[in-house]
């Protein structure tokens, strides 16, 4: 929901050569750790359950939609961010709205919950970890004790088999007369978690039985349980918990590396698989997930809803306007371009004037600012007695474009002043406003307009190449891709026609991006996320 910036090095400056720059095809996410992987399978399909093979080489993800399971292949064990995708197996024949899975040690075995009819489903692999080699077998009936089954664990001997699920918020244990074999299942008794989740998801236990973790979306944690009789879930007490929160929204998967040394979380959101360390194996209290420390920058403690974006000609100012605050926030960067570097300077409200802002956008000489927002479906101009200094700002004037649309988002201005732009999300198109004086948006009149909703229905930032020959527009859905435009006459969006896209959602876990922003020579690109509340840079190789 917002405006990104253009930079041009003074007004009027020439037009940036493009030589690789400026096309979303070399943009690239580049910062470390990479400790999560964004399931592109999984768009639309709920994934519910994930599993690793022993060896830790193998991940494999079910989804309740489409009631596939999706194999992956891990060039080094237990390193999600060398996952590739290798296949998949269609269990909707048989499963009806896939939720756990669990596969048997040795890989020969996989069995699936299937929410709908409440019957643990078991197949057999006729190749160890090859899902493309499974066959149905049987099935076992766990409705008696739970009505919505999402979760589903064995011990490693195949005897006991915990499922656990949404209407009793508890977690039930059966025993099998023959190992591994579902039919022989006989239930023995049920342990409640209620106190610490309401919406239990997936179930996991140490591999001696003597502790348990339950994920649920309610807490947004993983909580933590010893057993005093190992495997008997009755013995339970609770220990702690770990919040996931910072994350995502809706955790349903759970694992734990074979050492307890590192953990895994699934989550619906944009479907990701999360990966944390524990310095001290099975201990959640150890857990710990780092954010790369590099071509990042988060403005939590300034807004938690931010929205626009923009850059001073030189970059070494940055501003974003949020929701949460109704102001303008202004950054420092002690290295030009680099967000990692920022640091906070100084606020401006802009509550009086607008109670949603939604975009920010500076005049190449830093004396005007404007913010356009969906309190008033206008947009408010400012004047800086010294420029880029946002203390200075008085507030000037402002034009009402509820005309076009009610819920302007982007905000953009052609580098001489004599065109304004305004991205809406209640017709998911851009409009162009022509200035008969510059800068001044009191004599701003309605002149075209393009569609963009054949690529998103609910676009938010929007930007320009300096010679007006591109538009790109971000979105705030989930996932969330930036789109390329190429415009045939530049400036005028009428002519401007779709290019292609970048996920922002794959490398960086945003879940919604609400501007976009370049630096002056196309070489980097900025997103403003504000699910993390975090401005991510994307190299755009040259």
């Amino acid at each position: 929901m917002s405006i990104a910036r253009k930079m041009l090095s003074a007004a009027g400056a020439g037009p940036v050569a493009d030589t690789g720059a400026w096309d979303l095809d070399n943009a690239a996410y580049n910062a470390t750790p990479i400790n999560y992987v964004w399931l592109s399978q999984f768009v639309g399909g709920n994934p519910q359950s994930l599993s690793f093979s022993s060896d830790g080489t193998k991940m494999y993800v079910v989804g309740f939609t489409y009631d596939y399971v999706n194999q992956y292949d891990l060039s080094t064990a237990w390193d999600i961010s060398t996952a590739s995708y290798l296949q998949q197996y269609y269990i909707g024949g048989v499963t009806g709205g896939a939720a756990g899975q669990f596969f048997k040690p040795d890989g020969t075995k996989m069995y699936f919950v299937d929410q709908s009819s409440r019957y643990i489903k078991e197949f057999d692999l006729s190749t160890a970890w090859d899902i493309s080699t499974a066959s149905y077998l049987q099935q076992f009936y766990v409705g008696s004790q739970e009505l919505t089954p999402q979760g589903l664990f064995f011990s490693p001997d195949g005897i006991y088999m915990y499922v656990v699920g949404l209407s009793g918020d508890d977690v039930n244990q059966y025993t099998l007369s023959t190992a591994w074999s579902v039919t022989t299942a006989s239930y023995t008794r049920v342990a409640s978690i209620s106190a610490q989740e309401t919406n239990p998801r997936d179930i996991f236990f140490k591999s001696d039985g003597t502790k348990m973790y339950i994920v649920g979306s309610t807490g947004l944690d993983v909580n933590e349980y010893t057993l005093s009789t190992a495997w008997n879930v009755s013995t339970r007490s609770y220990v702690q918990n770990f919040s996931i929160a910072g994350q995502d929204t809706f955790p349903t998967g759970l694992f734990f590396k074979s050492d307890g040394t590192r953990m895994f979380v699934l989550t619906v959101t944009i479907g990701n698989v999360w990966q944390y360390d524990l310095s001290t194996a099975w201990d959640l209290s150890t857990a710990s997930f780092s954010f790369p420390t590099t071509d990042r920058f988060s403005v939590a403690s300034q807004d938690t809803q931010p929205y626009g974006l923009c850059f001073s000609p030189d970059g070494e100012r940055m501003y974003v306007v949020g929701d949460a605050g109704n102001d303008v926030n202004q950054y420092d960067l002690s290295t030009a371009w680099a967000v990692e570097t920022a640091s906070y300077v100084q606020t401006f409200s802009v509550f009086v004037q607008e109670s949603l802002p939604r975009g920010v956008f500076f005049s190449t000489d830093g004396i005007y600012m404007y913010v356009v927002g969906n309190s008033g479906s206008d947009v408010n101009q400012y004047t800086l007695s010294t420029a880029w200094d946002i203390s200075t700002a008085v507030y000037t004037r402002a034009r009402s474009v509820s005309s076009q649309d009610s819920s302007p988002f982007g905000l953009y201005f052609k580098p001489d002043g004599t065109s304004m732009y305004v991205a809406g999300s209640q017709y998911d198109r851009v409009y162009q406003y022509n200035l008969s004086t510059a800068w001044n948006i009191f004599t701003a009149s309605y002149a075209n307009q393009v569609s963009v909703s054949s690529q998103t229905t609910s676009p938010s930032g929007v930007f320009f190449k300096p010679d007006g020959t591109k538009m790109y527009i971000t979105e705030t859905t989930s996932p969330s891709y930036v789109y390329q435009y190429d415009l045939s006459t530049a400036w005028a969006v009428q002519t401007a026609s779709y290019v292609k896209s970048v996920n922002i959602s794959a490398p960086t876990g945003e879940r919604f991006t609400a501007a976009v922003g370049f630096k002056s020579n196309g070489s980097k690109m900025y997103v403003m996320g504000s699910a993390t509340d975090t401005v991510w840079a994307f190299d755009v190789a040259i």
